[in-house]
């Protein structure tokens, strides 16, 4: 074996070392072992000779030689190329490529235009055919206006009786539903009738067209123009409504509807007949260049007089309009006084828009505005139903039944409360959506291809989970503050309010869950944005450190009134004696207690500065009375007067139910030189040893005065001055105090 592996390090030496090109080997590939010399090459030879004649060993360099050749090769090192280096360019060079471009598009529109007018092939004008086309292309038109009037003139006595009842039942605030059916209800069968006078149109222009492919040409071109131009004038009889007032969605005057449907309507037939119709027609029949020109001059015309009707009506439609909003719902107050402000300039930029797609593209400039246009309708349309259902939404509350009110009193106004805020949220979300499809419908933001790729797909995805988050953290906080809150009140079967103790707690359990719900939720919701949340997990944690060394004694207060509360030492309303304070506890917190004296002062006091306390409210309260009596007095008497005492308080129905068991008289507890004391106590409830005190102190009054047991009186001696000592010495004497 030892031989075979020497072979074959010899063998691929010797073939590495024979693959060299000399003048082209460098330091890297060069063997650092030196090449085997003579005889080590024919003792190799000599080694193999002798491994070949032996079959058990040629066999086995035979396995070793498949062997190696089945090993796969290295791979290779993989290169690496440097990324592709993007040029960065400024705002100021992005803008000035955009203006460029679209400079450069608009100078070739008016390029063309004017190769139009100026350069484009003249054509023969044959009189015969235009007359002939001519006839035929207005008896289709007349025939078609005829139908389309009748047709509505017959269908105005149904939208009468539809508006007069959807007036009636809307006068009952219960049905609001029945005038917006029966305006949309007129709004279809205004389009059936349209449906219908376009059959038959394409009827009459089978028979008319002669199977004349020029005036069969002409008479499309004006079905497609009336349905176009009659779909938008359905619109604004939907909007104003002129002759049916009851089916107004809008509360216009019947002249102002009049004058702005006639106007509106006849800009809206001279742009379609023109563009559609006449221009084509020109075009075809007389030449482009005049069709060119025709196109310029109905359009400039149909510019300058719709912006004159603009700014002539400018202040009166934004009066309208600002007295709309003042009836309107705050929501949409908002939006209407701010078109009122600025529905002249975007009224001027339509129809300058329209005004140029028509001269660059005079056949589908007008279906472009007039399909955004009727799409951007829709929209708004849509969006004001939405948003106005949520709006009647928010301004309704859920009511629960009075034991559930009972049993959880916060639990409905915060149901109303997160109901309120998630359709708020909701009604800014339909306006969101809607400015976006108002920009799709213009063309200037594709809302599909973003919501179904890149940026609105995640959007989309981030929106549903941040709202999934928030729910079930209002869900969990209602549902854990309503248990506490079903705590800490009282229920019909009789279950009393829990002590001061309690309510302490769970309010204090009750808040700290809430901070603790509250900042987990917003650290979800920013990791779902986005956001790295764990340099504020880590800096919150630092400045929590950082108060904590800060607020020692804070932390304190915390500590120490969690295990005051927790060894029920004191409640609200209990009498306490803190210090030298003497008052009733009036408030609770995490941090401090409150106490107000019998003089009103009011007193704050951290817990951590409490050491000891008194409560005079822990089960039960004592009297000890003790009366002064004259030396000279007899006992017995003055005993016996006292009892009596204490049996008329025992006779008093109101002070007999505070006082708990039977008095106690301990006799004679004290004696001195001018009196001695009798003693007598009482068991009391809670708080009401003063109340009994003082009665028994004016019953005691009373039987002395009349038993005529006196109380003891002071005497003072009078001795000599100290300069007079033979004046004779003075006798006491006794003096009333």
């Amino acid at each position: 074996m030892r031989w075979i592996l020497f072979i074959l390090c010899c063998l691929l030496g010797a073939t590495a070392h024979a693959a060299v090109i000399p003048g082209v080997t460098t330091g890297a590939t060069s063997d650092s072992r030196s090449a085997p010399d003579l005889e080590q090459k024919k003792a190799a030879w000599a080694a193999l000779a002798d491994i070949l004649e032996n079959d058990a060993s040629r066999k086995e360099l035979i396995d070793q030689l498949r062997s190696a050749a089945a090993t796969p090769p290295p791979e290779a090192v993989p290169k690496i190329t440097p990324p592709t280096l993007r040029e960065e360019k400024t705002v100021l060079e992005n803008v000035t490529d955009i203006s460029r471009r679209y400079g450069e598009a608009f100078s070739d529109r008016f390029a063309q235009l004017y190769r139009n007018i100026t350069t484009a092939p003249h054509k023969p004008f044959n009189a015969r055919t235009f007359t002939n086309a001519l006839s035929h292309f207005l008896l289709l038109a007349a025939a078609v206006f005829s139908l389309y009037w009748l047709a509505r003139l017959c269908a105005l006595p149904l939208y009468r009786k539809m508006g007069a009842w959807a007036r009636k039942k809307n006068r009952d605030r219960s049905n609001w539903l029945q005038l917006p059916a029966m305006i949309l209800g007129a709004f279809f069968i205004d389009l059936l009738l349209l449906a219908l006078t376009l059959f038959v149109g394409q009827m009459l222009s089978n028979s008319f067209n002669a199977n004349n492919r020029t005036i069969a040409f002409q008479q499309s071109l004006f079905l497609n123009a009336f349905a176009l131009i009659e779909f938008f004038k359905a619109v604004l009889r939907l909007i104003f409504c002129p002759k049916v007032a009851d089916l107004r969605a809008f509360n216009i005057q019947d002249v102002g509807a009049n004058y702005w449907n006639r106007r509106l309507s006849a800009l809206s037939s001279l742009i379609g007949y023109g563009l559609i119709v006449a221009v084509p027609i020109v075009s075809n029949q007389v030449n482009v260049q005049v069709g060119a020109m025709a196109n310029v001059v109905i359009m400039l015309c149909i510019t300058l007089w719709a912006l004159y009707l603009i700014f002539h009506n400018k202040r009166e439609i934004a009066g309208h309009l600002l007295s709309l909003s003042e009836r309107s719902l705050a929501f949409f107050s908002l939006f209407i006084r701010a078109f009122a402000l600025i529905w002249h300039w975007l009224a001027s930029a339509y129809f300058i828009v329209l005004f140029f797609f028509s001269l660059f593209d005079p056949g589908n400039s007008l279906k472009f505005m007039m399909g955004a246009t009727l799409r951007s309708l829709l929209i708004i349309g849509v969006a004001a139903f939405v948003c106005g259902i949520f709006s009647r939404w928010i301004a309704k509350t859920i009511t629960l039944s009075p034991h559930t009110q009972r049993s959880y009193p916060e639990l409905q106004k915060r149901l109303n409360g997160w109901l309120s805020t998630a359709l708020k949220a909701a009604r800014i979300l339909t306006v969101c959506v809607a400015v976006m499809l108002l920009l799709n419908a213009w063309g200037l933001f594709d809302f599909w291809n973003w919501l179904h790729y890149g940026a609105g797909e995640r959007t989309v995805d981030i929106l549903i989970r941040i709202a999934l988050i928030l729910f079930f953290s209002a869900v969990g906080w209602t549902l854990l503050a309503s248990l506490i809150e079903n705590r800490l009140t009282s229920d019909i079967h009789g279950r009393p309010l829990p002590s001061a103790r309690t309510r302490t707690l769970l309010t204090l359990f009750r808040n700290a869950l809430a901070v603790v719900i509250s900042t987990i939720t917003v650290m979800i919701v920013l990791s779902e944005i986005g956001v790295n949340i764990a340099p504020l997990l880590a800096g919150a944690g630092a400045l929590g450190l950082a108060i904590s060394f800060g607020a020692q004694t804070l932390v304190k207060d915390i500590i120490t009134g969690v295990f005051i509360q927790f060894e029920n030492g004191m409640n609200t309303g209990d009498l306490v004696t803190i210090g030298p304070l003497t008052g009733t506890v009036e408030r609770m917190s995490i941090r401090s207690v409150g106490v107000r004296q019998d003089t009103g002062a009011y007193h704050i006091i951290p817990w951590s500065s409490i050491t000891t306390f008194a409560n005079f409210v822990r089960g039960i309260g004592s009297v000890v009375a003790n009366y002064d009596v004259d030396r000279n007095e007899d006992a017995d008497k003055a005993n016996q007067a006292l009892k009596e005492a204490v049996a008329a308080v025992m006779a008093m129905e109101e002070i007999r139910g505070l006082i708990i068991g039977e008095p106690s008289f301990a006799g004679i507890v004290g004696l001195s030189n001018t009196a001695f004391t009798l003693r007598v106590s009482f068991t009391t409830l809670p708080l009401k040893q003063w109340t009994v005190r003082f009665a028994l102190d004016g019953q005691v009054k009373k039987q002395f005065d009349l038993a005529k047991v006196r109380a003891p009186v002071q005497t003072w001696q009078v001795l000599p001055a100290p300069s007079a000592p033979s004046a004779e010495s003075p006798t006491p004497g006794v003096c009333a105090p």
